[in-house]
């Protein structure tokens, strides 16, 4: 009988006959990559331990993957739609395997910044792949339930991360945090051979590698400056120049991108107040983010003195946090407008940073924790108010490309995060050090100023009293560092608390505004836990 029916309609019941075993596979290859990613901050001290990793190194290995991920984002989701989701999704998820595999081999830090980088290029051709395929696979009545799952995965993986990198580096070497995904990756590649379908659109997907190549190139040299400031000199050449590179190519995309019939990102948009202001919010909201994680899991390392585990889990509050509030700012922003509701956000987040300017050595968790609360809270408050006035200034026909431009701010902000707050804090560290380290020999001063490791380990081998000074001036020279970054970050976000409420929307336009608590949770999901793109049904409908 079957044979009566065109050959796409017996396809089309194949696919849909096992297409909650597809959703499955989907899930396991984005587990991969949001595990890949968030379990990487415990697993710093021990980097600088192990491998003697300075600052900078330690900054480039976690942006390292998110510069990668936000400058090929826009050309992996279009070579997908145009030459096949499942192919870009198995190329993806064999590019993450090798490059797991390298990383775990990785006897040197440039080894495994080169694997990190590696391991972007692979996410950028899954995380889109992803959803596309399950948007094509799942009718549209079902299609909410479906992409609630895949948000959540994504959410819980964004948790489980860093206690599984935790209980590893307890028990095993620090490659162990990236070969726990290779069986998982072999997993997911066996399953999408067999469960994922093949799909494309060739009206979709139009290429743009002169914007992209721009992009990268132009962020990478502001990213490299930014990081490479405190060793080499703020005004020093070198930084100077990789300032003037990024400026000079950053100017030149945004001329390509206004010639351009079919942009990777249209800079016309940034004229409108709605995308350009949430654009710009969402950007300092992961930049605060991932430079507060980057700092305060050094903290918890080195200075109190927790493992691996033990700091990994005093992180799982920032779940249930953005989770309670979360379903909040829809109600909240149909009466007091999303621009009040942003700021107060903001505020939230300034005072959460401020906060962290009272740590010290022999400070409670339970401060930390009441810092990491307001900053938390503000984050929830933000992030999908901003995230549907973003949606809401892309025409419906362009949304897809809205959405690619909405998971790439995540990924700057937290390159930019890790290299800004990383560096203001490594030069305050820098000048408190050598202070404390004036009068030790040339040697101690050396090993002293290229870590809070180095210098931590430097102070154990002097011993007696003089380890003991060192010991507690290395450490009050780090929270120095730590509280210069985070009153830059809470002037910025106060700033930006300003600017939202003059300038950001009261209300979304064209049905892209959040409609509930449970919208606003799967937001949150994604974007607060796990760092990846938003999921509007709605506007997936009609794009891909």
């Amino acid at each position: 009988m079957t044979l009566d029916r065109p050959m796409d309609t017996i396809i089309d019941a194949r696919v849909y006959a096992k297409r909650w075993w597809t959703l499955a596979a989907l899930c396991l290859s984005l587990l991969i990559v949001i595990v890949g990613n968030s379990s990487l901050n415990v697993a710093l001290p021990t980097l600088s331990r192990v491998l003697g990793a300075s600052t900078a190194q330690l900054q480039w290995v976690v942006a390292a993957y998110s510069l990668v991920f936000a400058g090929l984002l826009f050309s992996a989701g279009a070579i997908g739609d145009r030459y096949g989701r499942k192919g870009a999704l198995q190329f993806g998820l064999a590019v993450y395997l090798v490059a797991c595999v390298l990383a775990t081999a990785s006897n040197a830090m440039w080894q495994l910044i080169a694997s990190r980088a590696l391991m972007g290029v692979g996410a950028a051709f899954i995380m889109p792949s992803t959803l596309s395929i399950l948007v094509n696979v799942f009718p549209p009545d079902e299609r909410t339930k479906a992409i609630a799952i895949w948000a959540g995965t994504t959410g819980a993986a964004g948790a489980i991360g860093p206690v599984a990198s935790g209980w590893l580096l307890g028990h095993f070497w620090y490659g162990s945090v990236f070969l726990i995904n290779v069986p998982i990756l072999l997993t997911a590649l066996v399953a999408g051979r067999f469960l994922v379908p093949k799909s494309r659109d060739t009206h979709q997907g139009l290429l743009d590698p002169v914007g992209a190549v721009l992009s990268i190139v132009g962020i990478v040299s502001l990213v490299y400056g930014l990081i490479e400031a405190p060793q080499l000199g703020w005004r020093s050449s070198e930084t100077l120049i990789a300032f003037a590179v990024a400026a000079v190519v950053l100017t030149l995309f945004a001329a390509w991108e206004l010639r351009v019939d079919e942009p990777m990102l249209d800079i016309r948009l940034f004229r409108n107040p709605a995308f350009s202001t949430g654009t710009g919010g969402m950007i300092l909201i992961f930049l605060s983010m991932f430079g507060v994680m980057f700092l305060v899991t050094q903290y918890f390392q080195l200075i109190l003195g927790y493992t691996p585990l033990s700091a990994s889990l005093r992180f799982l509050p920032m779940a249930p946090i953005m989770l309670v509030v979360a379903p909040m700012t829809p109600r909240l922003s149909a009466r007091f407008g999303a621009n009040r509701v942003v700021s107060i956000g903001m505020c939230g987040v300034a005072l959460g940073l401020l906060l962290f300017r009272g740590i010290s050595p022999q400070t409670s968790y339970w401060y930390i924790l009441v810092s990491i609360a307001c900053l938390v809270s503000g984050m929830a408050l933000s992030m999908s108010p901003m995230t549907a006035s973003i949606m809401s200034a892309v025409p419906p026909r362009r949304a897809g490309a809205g959405s690619a431009m909405n998971d790439a701010t995540r990924e700057l902000g937290a390159a930019l995060g890790i290299a800004l707050m990383g560096s203001l804090a490594a030069s305050r560290y820098a000048a408190n050090i050598a202070q404390v380290t004036s009068h030790l020999p040339a040697g101690v001063r050396h090993q002293a100023g290229i870590s809070l490791a180095d210098a931590l380990s430097a102070a154990t081998k002097l011993g007696g009293p003089a380890g003991h000074a060192l010991t507690l001036g290395t450490q009050h020279a780090f929270i120095g560092g730590i509280q210069l970054a985070v009153t830059c970050g809470a002037a910025l976000s106060a700033a930006a608390a300003v600017i939202v409420l003059r300038r950001l929307p009261r209300q979304a336009a064209h049905g892209t505004a959040l409609r509930g608590a449970v919208e606003a949770m799967e937001t949150t999901a994604e974007l607060g836990l796990a760092g990846v793109e938003p999921a509007f049904a709605q506007d997936r409908d009609t794009v891909l």
